[in-house]
């Protein structure tokens, strides 16, 4: 495939082919042959159309003119190429061939261009050594070593191929002309398996795939919290979400629309549901893809329900109709809370029919309906035909609209027990929901028999929590056990199983409000929400506070994640300061280094984080900050620069996060084992600051590139 890019003329008046020519004692070229504005590309093609030299001839003469000597393309560095971006070597037309400490040999076709040549420099960090080669073979090579699934090849070095072997599409979607050669690319397809099956080690029920100016990042919801999964070069996330779209049966042509899509995988021998949403964002499109363990329904008694709550809702379960409503917003849990109660009440003897968009657990011996509205299928009419099906129970994903609402009053009315799923703050909410939708208030009152309100704390990791005994409290749990009036029994660590966070898996805090006779008579007539509450607590309600109190002084969870969860402002951690400023982490054993690089950096603007060695490095990038760059010294204790980089690429969540290695040899050939090994440049000590922080800020700009 040819590339021909513009290069514009510096000097229209002369075109310096011409000077070439004339030098050269060919035969001159007629005046009109070299116009202004003509392209370095075209310019190759008249001179050679109006001299008869081939562009290999032309391009000797050319060399011998600027006393350059001629590129060889067949022997261009892998290494070489991480420093000058994709987007650079297209715009000027050139290759880098091989580089040293001060020095970058780039093939060009073009020796007097000045912007290309001060671009070269800003980029690499290093002094442009221009070679020359003709436009059709800087084409072919740009084509060869920046082609997009290698950019996606090169985050892939190190890290293990039976890892993604793991990840099986179980649902494939039908090909697509546009772009398929690319998405179906091994390292494309690699990638995504490797990122999907770390979500699913990880426990993530989300995954974020979101474009920026300066690259891309893919962020995992773990236990409810967003979590900074890797960094990718956006021409590498643009393919892994064109083969998400393949994957879920998407046009990956359209990128200016909102898709839908789902597909199945399996990754240890365990089946997962995805469902892939895309929209179209300023920079390129955004994926959110929901993993759904459809196997993994729990029974009532193990989804850490607390045992006074678990007896009363046991008892809602138990009336023959009626509408059980639970509620609370997005990731709350309801549909686990939900589907606990189905293999509840699941037996022989009852007929249990579901509808619900989507169908996140599949469970045996129960008729469930996914909503199709495309296909007519809505939760007003799928409970429409229900109703024909002679149930005993029946399961309303949510209830959004009054067609749906006032079906499910219908089916309470004629002797079912329905329950169901909306979104409110709190249990007593359920009532004025109901209202807006269009209900009257004698159907809400005939028909309700209790409120589930919910939300989901984190657990505390059990590998890591300490006790929180007598001494003194982080400063958060010290705020809010003051407030509270409750001390926390346990407080969180972190460790590498819980991923430094502290926490591992979560526990609901619930709200269960049960409607007596007395409460059906307040409703109908309009009572206050304060007075339908009291009356409700006098009846034994327990508040989310109450109940995830308990949880904390039972040493289940935090205060700070109660306050988290439950609308208390939690501590802001160091990773949400300056959230603007590139993070770097500087790695050196030597103090002294140490101080003068972040002296130098933090008067870029740089954030910094130190590390003492390669183990304190690797604590670093297991833990919660996200880094934009690493600083890493060659020779420390423990565990060394090179060691580290090692893990670095092998590691799917760093393998694109840039390295600058500090190296106080000058062998040339462990530089080259360096670059070789995956780091994106060298710098030698002693530490000359102009040009460790040009270096420096060329890293980023590649990166961002």
């Amino acid at each position: 495939m040819e590339a021909r890019l513009s290069v514009s003329d510096p000097r229209p008046s002369t075109h310096w082919l011409r000077t070439v020519v004339e030098r050269a004692d060919l035969d001159p070229l007629p005046a009109d042959a070299l116009p202004a504005g003509i392209t370095a590309v075209a310019a190759w093609d008249a001179v050679c159309e109006a001299t008869g030299l081939s562009h290999t001839a032309l391009a000797q003469r050319v060399a011998d003119h600027y006393r350059l000597a001629l590129a060889d393309l067949t022997k261009v560095e892998a290494r070489t190429l991480r420093l000058i971006p994709d987007t650079f070597a297209r715009r000027h037309t050139v290759v880098p061939l091989r580089e040293t400490d001060r020095d970058l040999a780039v093939a060009t076709c073009d020796p007097t261009d000045l912007e290309a040549e001060q671009s070269l420099a800003f980029a690499s960090g290093r002094r442009p050594v221009f070679e020359i080669a003709t436009p059709d073979a800087l084409a072919m090579a740009i084509e060869q070593h920046y082609s997009p699934t290698r950019v996606v090849a090169s985050l892939l070095e190190g890290l293990r191929q039976e890892d993604a072997d793991l990840v099986q599409l179980v649902e494939a979607g039908p090909a697509e002309e546009v772009g398929l050669e690319e998405v179906e690319a091994e390292p494309v397809v690699r990638l995504t398996s490797l990122i999907l099956r770390e979500a699913i080690l990880q426990r993530a029920s989300d995954l974020h795939f979101e474009p920026g100016r300066e690259g891309g990042r893919v962020r995992f919801r773990v236990d409810g919290v967003m979590r900074t999964h890797m960094q990718l070069p956006m021409p590498a996330l643009n393919r892994v979400l064109s083969r998400l779209k393949i994957m879920g049966r998407l046009d990956i042509a359209d990128r200016l629309r909102p898709q839908d899509g789902k597909a199945r995988i399996v990754v240890e021998g365990r089946e997962y549901d995805l469902r892939i949403s895309t929209v179209p964002t300023r920079d390129a499109e955004k994926a959110v893809l929901r993993v759904l363990d459809t196997g993994a329904a729990k029974a009532l008694g193990e989804i850490g329900m607390p045992p006074e709550e678990l007896d009363r809702f046991r008892a809602l379960l138990g009336q023959r109709d009626g509408i059980l409503v639970v509620t609370g917003p997005t990731g709350s849990g309801k549909s686990t809370t939900l589907y606990a109660a189905l293999r509840e009440i699941a037996t022989e003897e009852v007929n249990i029919m579901t509808v619900e968009d989507p169908v996140e657990y599949e469970l045996a011996g129960i008729t469930q309906i996914q909503v199709e509205p495309k296909r007519g299928v809505t939760f007003a009419a799928a409970l429409r035909s229900i109703l024909r099906q002679d149930p005993d129970v029946i399961l309303v994903g949510e209830i959004r609209d009054l067609e749906t609402a006032e079906m499910a009053v219908q089916a309470a009315m004629t002797g079912h027990l329905v329950l169901a799923t909306l979104h409110t703050n709190d249990a007593v909410g359920v009532v004025q929901r109901l209202l807006d939708l269009g209900l009257e208030r004698p159907a809400i009152a005939d028909s309700i028999r209790g409120v589930l309100a919910q939300r989901l704390v984190r657990r505390v990791c059990e590998a890591c929590a300490r006790p929180a005994g007598d001494g003194p409290l982080p400063e958060d749990e010290a705020r809010l056990a003051e407030r509270y009036g409750r001390r926390p029994a346990r407080v969180a660590a972190g460790c590498e199983k819980c991923a430094q966070s502290g926490y591992r898996g979560r526990l609901p805090v619930t709200e269960l409000m049960i409607v007596d006779e007395a409460m059906r008579r307040m409703i109908a007539r309009g009572d206050e929400s304060g007075a339908i509450l009291g009356v409700a607590r006098a009846g034994g309600m327990r508040l989310l506070d109450e109940v995830a109190l308990d949880h904390a002084a039972a040493g289940r969870t935090t205060l700070s994640e109660i306050g988290r969860e439950l609308g208390e402002p939690a501590a802001v951690g160091p990773q949400a300061e300056d959230g603007d400023q590139p993070h770097l982490l500087l790695v050196d054993d030597d103090a002294v280094n140490r101080t003068l690089a972040r002296t130098l950096l933090a008067k870029h603007g740089y954030r910094i984080t130190e590390a003492g060695d390669g183990v304190e490095a690797l604590e670093c990038l297991a833990g919660r900050d996200t880094f934009s760059l690493m600083v890493l010294d060659l020779d420390m204790p423990r565990k060394g620069g090179r060691e580290v980089l090692q893990q670095v690429r092998a590691t799917v969540a760093t393998a694109g996060l840039p390295v600058v290695v500090l190296t106080g040899t000058h062998d040339e050939a462990s530089e080259i084992e360096l670059m070789d090994a995956g780091a994106d440049d060298y710098i030698r000590k002693p530490i000359d600051p102009p040009r460790f922080v040009s270096r420096i800020k060329a890293a980023l700009r590649r990166a961002a590139g």
